[in-house]
């Protein structure tokens, strides 16, 4: 059974930082795709941030230079780097695994689905 549990939200004000990490198991770690998503209140949820072969990162263009995805293999985590934070940030983050390699941006191409974790900057 492939679990991921999400966790290290809370409340910050504008400008701070915030790391979130998501624990796996049941699943191949090292050779699955991972990424984070948000979904804001009233909105849809958006892709964030993507790594996949090791390494390779992609951001969506709101939070390039501000977040960085990283991942500890022998963990089986993922982390979610947030500095520089702006009250449009807030949202709720879910991370996610997928499969394969590559660079994953939409949610049907992610199989299994953390539980969400609360993000709240205020201004």
């Amino acid at each position: 059974q492939v679990q991921l549990i999400g966790s290290g939200g809370g409340f910050v004000q504008a400008g701070g930082s915030l790391r979130l990490s998501c624990a796996a198991s049941g699943l191949t770690f090292s050779s699955v795709t991972v990424g984070w998503f948000r979904q804001a209140p009233g909105k849809e949820r958006e892709f964030v941030a993507v790594n996949w072969n090791g390494n390779i990162t992609y951001f969506t263009n709101s939070v390039k230079g501000r977040f960085t995805i990283s991942r500890d293999n022998a963990k089986r985590t993922v982390y979610l780097q947030m500095n520089s934070l702006k009250p449009e940030d807030t949202a709720v983050y879910y991370c996610a695994a997928a499969f394969g390699s590559g660079r994953y941006l939409k949610e049907n191409q992610y199989q299994h689905w953390g539980q969400g974790t609360q993000v709240t900057v205020s201004s």
